[in-house]
């Protein structure tokens, strides 16, 4: 089943009410990526992503919730990813090219569907780098006043760590899943060695866990109620977002069809054990009240522990955990804008790829929205404490949002493409199937409305809107009359027969949809 076609006209063809031109000779040799990964390399790419949130962002759902509320949406999260993972497993090994949700959306709901969803990836991983970023550079100059005696301007940090990262990811792709495994490795060692100190010190208490204070009529278990379980759910977040990012991977795996279920399927496993221990141990150690406003959770664990002392070097091993996660969603956004751009959607340039073979304008490109993002929230931090602590929020909040935007429509793409295209190949098969995708759905629709109910986040999703009414203007004008068969292009157009640039190169549909021969 391919989608409808029109008579081409001048090397263009109209396609799904889009408008195809001639990629031209050099398009993708222009665009090439180095298929680099093993399964450990993924592993280690998906857990570096989202490490840095055992660290710091998720512990403000206890001040939510409590820790029996931030249980509750713990648990809740663990199914939803687990439903997730499977189906994203499942349309990765079907369609093993770069484009990850926007790729699966296109095939499922057409180009436009394709870019709401791949934008909201966009914007996702871009506004998580910069959180990221944001975090990294205080603990940075903390560290340096601490040890060496000096410090920098904000702004003087977040242009080092982009440039240091951009010029990591852009060194090639052997050497961003080598950096990935290590500091990923580091980074689980420093969670057990806290879990270990914390059990062996005599530190953990049983009962700091439900040290908050219950509303009238509440319970220690739930201090404020059922409700608030929905707004600890973005909180909760943390300890998973990023894992998703893995079939942007897929032209830089040597084998992605077997090796994106397998490295999510340990991906997924690594992080649940990662987070119940710092969920329970670093609370149990500084007490849930304490807990749900601590802006560096396991270091102040760390300092309950072994007294002030070595904070500095404590700190130190948290960069790590910044660090590895920084350089995973890093390599995310330069992958989904250059997907987006090879197929037309953005700016083509975005996805020249140079000697290394890797999608460097695509990562300077993010690296500046997301510094100029940074430039504003410390402008408004200068004019207004206040307003400066919201834009904090907001930056949060937005890229929690883009990814459960995300989430919602790659499960509705899921359900679709079963029905759409039953005799498309799967290699893998989601264990969960549909039942999976849509218990997955329904949670990630939660969190949406979660967002919309709660006053503070309103801000992040005003900023969305806008961002989202440029892009889908630009495309209505512009993009949509320019589009290019990518791998996921051919994929949605021929139904689910071709898009394998590993088996067919990656103009196979070019003299086909232009030329009428097969």
């Amino acid at each position: 089943m391919s989608e409808p076609k029109s008579s081409s006209h001048h090397g263009s063809k109209k396609v799904a009410g889009a408008t195809y031109t001639r990629a031209g000779d050099g398009y993708f040799e222009k665009r090439t990526l180095k298929r680099s990964a093993g399964v450990w390399g993924l592993w280690g790419l998906a857990v570096a992503a989202v490490i840095s949130g055992d660290f710091s962002g998720w512990n403000f759902g206890i001040a939510s919730a409590g820790f029996g509320g931030m249980l509750i949406a713990f648990a809740i999260l663990v199914v939803m990813y687990y439903g997730m993972i499977f189906s994203i497993g499942e349309m990765a090994a079907a369609m093993p090219h770069t484009g990850g949700a926007y790729s699966f959306a296109r095939s499922a709901m057409g180009p436009w569907g394709g870019l709401v969803t791949g934008a909201a990836e966009t914007i996702e991983y871009v506004a998580t780098t910069a959180v990221i970023v944001y975090f990294s550079a205080s603990y940075a100059d903390a560290i340096t006043s601490e040890l060496l005696g000096f410090s920098m301007p904000n702004w003087a940090w977040w242009i080092i760590l982009y440039l240091a990262f951009i010029a990591l990811n852009a060194a090639g792709a052997a050497i961003s899943f080598r950096f990935a495994i290590i500091v990923s490795i580091i980074s689980i060692g420093i969670i057990v060695v806290f879990s270990i100190m914390a059990l062996t010190s005599g530190a953990f208490s049983w009962d700091s866990l439900w040290n908050i204070a219950p509303d009238p009529g509440e319970t220690e278990f739930l201090p404020h109620g059922v409700l608030p379980i929905l707004f600890a759910l973005p909180f909760a977040m943390w300890f998973f977002l990023g894992i998703e990012e893995l079939p942007l991977a897929a032209e830089e795996s040597h084998n992605p069809v077997r090796d994106i279920p397998r490295a999510g399927f340990w991906a997924r496993g690594t992080l649940i054990v990662t987070g119940l221990l710092v969920l329970f141990l670093n609370t149990g150690v500084i007490g849930a009240e304490a807990m749900g406003v601590s802006a560096e959770p396991l270091l102040d664990g760390f300092r309950a522990i072994v007294g002030d002392g070595v904070a500095a070097a404590l700190a130190l091993f948290a960069l790590i955990g910044l660090f590895a996660s920084l350089q995973g969603i890093m390599f995310a956004y330069g992958r989904n804008m250059y997907s987006l751009s090879r197929a037309g959607y953005y700016p083509r340039f975005l996805s020249l790829t140079g000697k290394r073979q890797t999608p460097w304008v695509a990562l300077v490109v993010g690296a500046a929205i997301g510094f100029l993002a940074l430039l504003v929230l410390d402008i408004l931090t200068n004019l207004n404490q206040g307003a400066g602590a919201v834009a904090g929020a907001i930056v949060l909040n937005i890229a929690v949002w883009g990814a459960v935007l995300a989430y919602l429509l790659q499960m509705i793409s899921f359900v679709i493409l079963r029905k759409k295209y039953p005799n498309a190949q799967r290699p893998y098969r989601s264990p969960w199937g549909i039942p999976g995708a849509v218990i997955a759905a329904v949670i990630a629709a939660l969190i949406f409305v979660g967002f919309l109910l709660n006053v503070a986040f309103q801000p992040a999703i005003i900023a969305i809107a806008i961002v989202y009414v440029v892009i889908l203007i630009g495309f209505a004008l512009f993009f949509r009359h320019r589009l290019v068969l990518s791998p996921e292009e051919e994929y949605a157009i021929s139904g689910g027969q071709h898009g394998d640039p590993q088996g067919e190169g990656y103009d196979a549909m070019e003299s086909e949809v232009f030329d009428g021969t097969p």
